[in-house]
């Protein structure tokens, strides 16, 4: 290694070093964005339920079955292996670089579609009372422009992002909890009751369900910024769990007790809108269409961020190449914010249905081998350390699992098609110059399938020994 890069790394781990962590309020704020961002999109859990039963019992029950396993593992392995990257570091250290890859790029891939739907949503709010972002000449700039100043906001540091992310929450949540105070003396629990079984629509249910309840796991990403991860991560998980729950069942307990047995129908994205102004007054429907505008901004910055950080840490582990993992004097990953920023516009000429096919897609084949991963580890290595440990033994947890995620597996080979080209020529081709080169790099791995090493710990074959 030359000078110059003796005075690069030692630039990079001063900027690491010097930038400041993440505590429990920010951490659990970017949290509750990754999941929610608030109870906008959850009207259509009333209209394919037909009625509010369905919906509320669904938001009180599948957290249990669903959110919780999930975010279980998540402040297990996350405090197990508190370094950025995340689920590409477990199933590294479970099945070996391969997969470790594949669950990076679909995860990292389906985050930049996510993150592409955000400033379109922004301004499809904003077009109602500013018809000008209807015309093409209006809205690409402003896309752009939207876009460009968010990833600026993500460039100047995680822990602006956080604290940013705790007022918007403050902000989007508000008026939800104005609303339930409102509707305490319109309340009639018999309306909470209504339900036809004969026109249920089951499958946009459960689909409204998953949807609204899952990515728990998109935080671990960036664990190594987080301040004391095995105190504060599981904590600001739980808080998350908690707070989300609450911001779907509150608006819901109040808009529909509060209002006339109202046909499911009428249930649509925006409803909510609606219901604030039938309870408080056309102020209070101003004030939950900016909140839902603003909560657009706060999912966007939360994703982007955790896909940022899991570029840094594929870059740290040695699956891309170095500049991933090179920090600004924020001590943001640059290029890792670029790449995602580059990805985000690209993808925003996509529909609406067609990214949440993909994000189901590859969501559901994810979680599955980070749940594989989970059990494999604690199978083969049962003396790691946890400082958080989910207090069930394997086989049980094995067994939830199963019945959990059974269903929900789909087949799409041209996306896995995509991970193989991807890993086998971006990944092997960088490797070959690079170990050329700087073959003390952090990081390096002496072959794709011999013995590398990820955050100080050996890899051998596909498992940690620590």
């Amino acid at each position: 290694m030359d000078e110059e890069d003796m005075t690069t790394d030692a630039t990079q781990k001063i900027a690491s070093k010097s930038t400041p962590k993440l505590t429990v309020l920010p951490l659990l704020a970017l949290i509750f964005y990754e999941v929610s961002g608030g109870p906008f999109g959850v009207e259509v859990s009333v209209r394919a339920g037909s009625g509010p039963l369905l919906s509320l019992l669904g938001f009180l029950i599948f957290p249990i079955f669903w959110s919780i396993p999930e975010a279980l593992v998540t402040a297990e392995l996350a405090t197990a292996f508190p370094e950025n990257g995340g689920y590409v570091v477990w199933i590294s250290s479970a099945f070996g670089s391969f997969w470790g890859f594949q669950e990076g790029f679909w995860k990292w891939f389906s985050g930049v579609m996510d993150d592409a739907l955000y400033p379109v949503l922004f301004l499809d709010y904003l077009k109602h009372s500013f018809p000008v972002f209807n015309h093409v000449t209006a809205r690409i700039p402003a896309l752009l422009g939207i876009t460009v100043s968010l990833t600026y906001l993500n460039y100047r540091g995680l822990n602006i992002v956080g604290f940013t992310a705790v007022l918007l929450a403050v902000f989007s949540l508000c008026p939800f909890v104005v609303m339930a105070i409102l509707s305490i003396p319109r309340l009639k629990p018999r309306r909470w009751l209504v339900v036809d079984f004969k026109r249920v629509d089951w499958r946009g249910y459960f689909n409204s369900m998953f949807w609204n309840l899952n990515y728990w796991d998109k935080a671990s990403t960036l664990v190594g910024e987080v301040e004391n991860p095995s105190r504060n991560f599981p904590k600001a998980t739980f808080g998350a769990i908690i707070l989300v729950v609450l911001s779907y069942l509150v608006p819901l307990l109040a808009g529909t007790g509060a209002l006339r047995e109202t046909e499911a129908s009428e249930w649509t994205d925006g409803y909510f809108s609606e219901v604030g102004m039938l309870i408080g007054g056309v102020w209070l429907k101003w004030w939950i269409q900016a909140a839902s505008a603003m909560s657009n901004l706060g999912l966007f910055e939360a994703e982007m961020s955790s896909d940022a950080f899991q570029l840094l840490g594929m870059s740290e582990m040695g699956m891309l190449p170095p500049i991933f993992a090179l920090r600004s004097k924020y001590g943001t990953p640059t290029f890792s914010i670029l790449c995602s920023a580059t990805g985000v516009i690209f993808l925003s000429w996509m529909t609406f249905q067609e990214i949440i096919e993909f994000l189901n897609f590859l969501y559901s084949i994810a979680m599955l081998l980070e749940f594989a991963a989970f059990i494999k580890l604690r199978i083969t290595n049962p003396d790691l350390h946890r400082p958080y440990r989910i207090p069930l033994q394997t086989f049980g947890i094995k067994e939830d699992m199963e019945e959990g995620y059974g269903r929900k597996v789909k087949r799409n080979s041209l996306m896995y098609l995509w991970g193989l080209y991807a890993y086998y020529n971006v990944t092997t081709e960088w490797h070959v110059s690079l170990y050329e080169e700087t073959p003390s790099l952090m990081g390096t791995v002496s072959s794709l399938h011999g013995q590398s090493t990820i955050g100080g710990c050996n890899l051998v074959d596909g498992n940690m020994l620590l």
